[in-house]
């Protein structure tokens, strides 16, 4: 029981500590283009000579 003591409130600042990056990322424009890197892998970036 006394584990629980501990274990709540760093369960708690972990998950706020997570919700913070996300939307710290979500609000620099981590998540704005998310179809731009998956095609250009498909495009050939060789020149033919």
């Amino acid at each position: 029981m006394e584990a629980l003591y501990l274990l709540i409130p760093l369960s708690i600042c972990l998950v706020a500590l997570a919700v913070w990056i996300f939307f710290g990322a979500a609000d620099s424009g981590q998540f704005e283009d998310l179809e731009g890197p998956a095609l250009r892998i498909l495009r050939d970036d060789d020149l033919v000579q």
